[in-house]
């Protein structure tokens, strides 16, 4: 069995009950997602491994009962991934894009996920909204998502920040902003299950 085969089969497992949903959703990605721009054309030959179990790592960061708000969720990732995986959250999808928006759009009409899905176009800085934990994968360094982010989930929830190698630098170099909203970060290692690949995360919370 190959890796990527190997990793759909984890995917399955950890899923569950909403296999097929995210099985739905990744026909969407890679398909529509790739015609729209959304993901490179080689994407969907690592999706299950890159992106789903990547981004499903995220599930033991996020309380029970959560409400979300995914920033900058361009093609639904990590949030879309997230909502599907866990049932019990309520999750709000930020895009500024037209385009990008209109596929979540269509994605949550697609995979049944409204109302407890929603999508909101516009800046993460313009936005009203506050959630328990506010989520994000590949759009800035901590630094820039901290002067995004903080008012959305000060002062009693957290950011959780997917991250690559360079995570403890961007902690290092968010030192002033943190100091300054009175937050901790830590950098953690994730998985979306014990044969799954790790990852890393930024989790902040304000420092009480």
């Amino acid at each position: 069995m190959g890796a990527e085969a190997a990793a759909r089969d984890i995917a399955r497992r950890v899923y569950g009950d909403q296999s097929e949903t995210i099985e739905r959703y990744v026909d969407i990605l890679t398909s529509r997602g790739v015609k729209w721009g959304l993901l490179g054309p080689r994407e969907p030959e690592r999706i299950w491994s890159r992106h789903i179990l990547n981004c499903a790592a995220l599930d033991g960061l996020v309380p029970q009962g959560s409400r979300v708000i995914d920033v900058g969720s361009g093609a639904g990732l990590p949030g879309l991934v997230l909502a599907i995986l866990r049932p019990d959250l309520e999750v709000v999808l930020v895009e500024s894009l037209l385009r990008r928006a209109t596929f979540l759009e269509l994605a949550v009409d697609e995979l049944g996920l409204s109302p407890r899905v929603s999508v909101v176009r516009g800046r993460a800085e313009e936005q009203k909204v506050t959630a328990d934990v506010v989520t994000c994968r590949a759009v800035a360094p901590l630094q820039k998502l901290l002067k995004w982010t903080t008012p959305h989930f000060l002062p009693h929830g957290r950011l959780v920040a997917l991250k690559g190698a360079s995570a403890p630098e961007e902690v290092a170099a968010a030192a002033q902003e943190l100091r300054r909203h009175k937050l901790v970060a830590e950098v953690v290692s994730i998985r979306a299950d014990q044969e799954a690949e790790a990852t890393q995360a930024i989790v902040v919370r304000r420092a009480f």
